[in-house]
């Protein structure tokens, strides 16, 4: 089976076509980091008007790259949400009028979950048939800081989420603050790399509380009045800093996923699976293999980032589970920009 994934969630527009939902033959991203850099973050209407410049083009691009035509296609995905809604909705009128179009189903996917299937892309379907599940399921990227119970490819029961800030996005708002280019991440870990990790004590948010949530707001104030009492000037302090807040920030997810094992010793958890554009962080990796025992899954760096691959293979597993019905409902979707759940409340 052919399956096309479309993502336009937030500022990355990608095409992405895949075989039985595990082989990629075609993927592409067009990235809008160069044009939202000048803000500081991403701007809702410039985003969307990039990705309707460039969702045509990009399909055309995957369609030659895979050797296929549009009629070879069996099955759409697209995301339906999280994310900007002027965003979505380029993606998501795109996808209904290729489906309309071609006569062919169409599968909505939540883009946060389609991250988890970001890490399986490749695998063996013996491996996640018999050696995956349960297992638990960790997204943490520029938006989002989600911990999932998980049975199946596609049962995702949410254990966690954030109280404020999303993990990646406190590495972009403290990035800024440090005088660092957007996006924060990736120059805070390459910053890091020069500095002292134990240099300054850092807050460690929400230790010793049972409830299992995340929380970064107050780790980013409190990097906020460091940078102010050295007066503005931290040149010289700079990597020193990165280095202190990316190791208690990548901690704090550490703690979790620990105190989430531990409260849940009844379900055997098989593995790991983490995602999102802080899975690409090496110190993560670094303090994940030596600090959890528990078989872990990462995505190819190609695929931590916003990307339709992950979609169209979690679009995949979806169709599969409906009986491969052709009768999904169109007329009731609607894109969401905030989250769809109900957070299990732990006391």
């Amino acid at each position: 089976m052919i399956i096309l994934g479309i993502e336009s969630s937030c500022d990355e527009t990608a095409i992405a076509i895949l075989e039985n939902g595990t082989r990629v033959l075609s993927s592409k991203v067009s990235s809008q980091i160069a044009i939202h850099e000048t803000f500081g973050g991403v701007v809702p209407e410039i985003a969307a008007r990039e990705h309707l410049k460039n969702i045509y083009p990009l399909f055309e691009e995957a369609l030659r790259e895979s050797s296929l035509k549009a009629e070879d296609i069996d099955l759409i995905a697209v995301t339906q949400g999280p994310g900007l809604v002027g965003a979505l909705l380029v993606g998501l009128s795109f996808a209904r009028g290729l489906s309309a179009k071609l006569a062919k189903p169409l599968i909505p996917v939540d883009h946060v979950h389609g991250h988890i299937h970001g890490a399986l892309l490749g695998l063996d379907k013996r491996v996640i048939g018999k050696n995956l599940f349960p297992s638990l399921g960790l997204v943490v990227s520029g938006g989002h800081t989600n911990l999932y119970e998980m049975e199946s490819p596609t049962h995702f029961l949410l254990k966690a989420s954030t109280m404020d800030d999303a993990c990646g996005e406190s590495f972009d708002k403290v990035g800024k603050m440090l005088g660092l280019k957007y996006p924060g991440g990736p120059q805070i870990e390459a910053c890091a790399r020069q500095g002292n990790r134990k240099k300054f004590k850092m807050p460690k948010m929400l230790e010793g509380r049972d409830r299992l949530m995340f929380s970064y707001s107050g780790l980013k104030t409190h990097m906020l009045k460091l940078i102010k009492d050295f007066g503005g000037d931290i040149e010289l302090h700079r990597a020193d800093l990165c280095a202190s807040f990316q190791e208690e920030a990548l901690g704090q997810l550490i703690r979790k996923v620990k105190q989430c094992i531990l409260t849940s010793e009844d379900k055997n958890f098989k593995s790991l699976i983490i995602a999102g554009g802080v899975a690409a962080n090496k110190r993560f990796r670094e303090m994940v293999s030596q600090e959890l025992n528990l078989e872990v899954y990462f995505p190819k760096l190609t695929y931590c980032s916003d990307n339709a691959a992950m979609i169209a293979a979690l679009g995949w597993y979806q169709y599969k589970e409906a009986g491969n019905s052709d009768s999904f409902d169109q007329q009731s979707w609607d894109v969401y920009s905030r989250y769809r759940y109900e957070l299990v409340e732990n006391e």
